[in-house]
């Protein structure tokens, strides 16, 4: 019965369009009343979910792509993508997708790249004569790609839950996450061709030259990032430290476009992404410990191996448990919960928790471009001015492509575990 009432009105939050931070926290205070045990539990497990070192990487890494963004970074990323891929069939599709692998390096979260690339992109795109719906299915199937290449908010919170090094997730979804990009620039070419969508003229490898030497600062970051784990002088935390600085530097001093006077305010809306963050990390942390307590952990390692113990077909309904989950409940709360219980999976059947967390990840970053709970589809609807059913039709080229990525990720371990072992054994 307890089960059910915590589960009922969990589910039932969600129906009714509850924020998922709320809905978890409704659902915990009903389970441990029902329960009987001590309100006071809330705020002790609260704490202990937020009482991590590696969490504060994730003020760091919001501060410094709200400064870069701030600071003039979108601008000179999309002209030099522009300038590389723009005058193919498709061009500003390409550059959209281009762009979004290159900001990703710098924002860690695919919200931030769809209202960023997508508030210049989108209505560039239908000037140019794109249909609107492509053009924000473009760029909410491309925003995906930012929390897969490093900084990843998302793998900073698998790594707290886990103890899995922070550093080996960003280098082992570097390669999935250029697939990812790679894969979807294929797709967006193949459509243009088809349906005969602009192309642009080619500016030359003097503007190529040119947009390189002006974006190049900002794409610096994600060599800042990577090199500073890589070197084993500086900590996830310390690195995201370093980034914020350094975009401060590059957006007053080296742009200009960052007013000193703005960067309070930009640090407070920082402040107050991050609380919300971390809210819904504590929340769905007394949630994940009910969820321990109550054994579910346990009985969805039983029940899939009463099945199966076959390593190919575990991936394949890990798999699919992610996608379905990912349809209905925002990502991170959704790794707070599930992630341990899949682990502990995964790791029964021999899979390596390293390549586990890559495409779990992975596979809940598709669950941004499905409905019904597919934020970068309403934001990008939003900025297109268009409802949701034609966004839908519009990604689902993308979609498969994305799918046949995560399958690819998710069967050859080699694509998420090769990097990481050369570059930090």
């Amino acid at each position: 019965m307890e089960l059910a009432l915590l589960l009922g009105s969990f589910i039932g939050g969600l129906i009714i369009g509850i924020p998922v931070a709320i809905t978890l926290a409704v659902s915990s205070v009903l389970y441990l009343l029902y329960m009987d045990i001590p309100l006071v539990v809330m705020p002790q497990k609260m704490y202990a979910g937020i009482d991590s070192f590696v969490l504060l990487c994730i003020p760091g890494f919001i501060l410094a792509g709200n400064l870069m963004n701030n600071g003039g970074i979108t601008e000179r990323i999309i002209r030099f993508a522009n300038a590389g891929v723009g005058w193919l069939r498709g061009g500003l599709g390409l550059t959209n997708i281009a762009a979004s692998m290159l900001f990703g390096g710098v924002s860690g979260t695919a919200v931030a790249d769809a209202a960023s690339i997508g508030g210049m992109m989108i209505p560039g795109m239908k000037r140019a004569g794109y249909p609107g719906d492509f053009s924000a299915a473009v760029t909410a199937a491309s925003s995906t790609v930012g929390p897969i290449i490093p900084p990843s908010v998302p793998m900073i919170i698998v790594g707290s839950l886990s103890g899995i090094s922070v550093g080996k997730m960003f280098i082992a979804g570097a390669i999935p996450g250029l697939l990812l990009g790679g894969g979807m620039m294929i797709t967006c070419y193949i459509l243009s061709v088809r349906r005969n969508y602009p192309r642009q003229p080619w500016q030359g490898w003097g503007e190529l030259a040119r947009s390189f030497g002006t974006a190049a600062w900002a794409m610096a970051m994600t060599g800042l990032i990577v090199g500073g784990l890589l070197s084993g002088w500086v900590t996830p935390t310390e690195t995201a430290i370093i980034a914020s600085f350094y975009a401060f530097f590059v957006g007053a001093f080296i742009y200009r476009e960052l007013p000193i006077a703005k960067v309070p305010s930009i640090v407070i809306d920082s402040a107050i992404s991050s609380a919300a963050i971390l809210a819904l990390v504590g929340f769905a942390n007394v949630f994940g410990w009910i969820l321990v307590s109550e054994r579910i952990p346990q009985f969805i390692t039983e029940s899939v191996m009463s099945i199966t113990d076959n390593k190919i077909l575990v991936i394949l309904l890990i798999n699919l448990i992610l996608l379905f989950v990912g349809m209905f409940m925002e990502t991170i709360a959704a790794l707070i919960i599930l992630f341990v219980p899949l682990l502990q999976l995964a790791t029964s059947v021999g899979i390596d928790p390293l390549h586990f967390a890559t495409f779990a990840v992975l596979n809940l970053m598709l669950g941004l471009t499905t409905p019904p709970v597919g934020v970068c589809l309403f934001v990008c609807g939003s900025i297109a001015r268009l409802p949701l059913a034609p966004l839908v039709k519009a990604i689902m080229p993308f979609l498969l492509t994305n799918l046949i990525t995560l399958f690819l990720v998710s069967y050859i371990p080699a694509l998420s575990m090769w990097l990481p072992s050369v570059l930090m054994p």
